[in-house]
């Protein structure tokens, strides 16, 4: 099972994980500019401060969507989540009631 404590796979899982971040930094940057770009279409002239706000608010929630989406990925395919779950078999036992049900 890969695991991340070895130096070289954990190497491979983190630069994947940098290389999807990097793919929906531009996606963000994309779904920023649409934004501004729609709203001004539909409004007119945005003042300054608006403007700046709506790009932030934008590329700063798809980033950390893709972040947070990169974190599921890197933990699923690198077995920590297997590992976590037989660590706490011991401690949730009503967990092996529901796979029998």
């Amino acid at each position: 099972m890969p695991d991340l404590d070895d130096p070289d796979y954990a190497r491979l899982a983190w630069g994947r994980f940098r290389r999807i971040l990097g793919w929906m930094a531009l996606l963000a940057l994309a779904c920023a500019i649409g934004a501004l770009a729609a709203l001004y279409l539909w409004v007119g002239t945005l003042h300054l401060h608006m403007a700046i706000a709506t790009f932030l608010g934008m590329f700063g929630t798809v980033l950390m969507g893709g972040a947070l989406m990169g974190l599921v990925f890197l933990s699923s395919g690198s077995g920590h989540d297997e590992t976590v779950d037989r660590i706490n078999r011991a401690y949730d036992p009503g967990r092996e009631d529901e796979r029998s049900s």
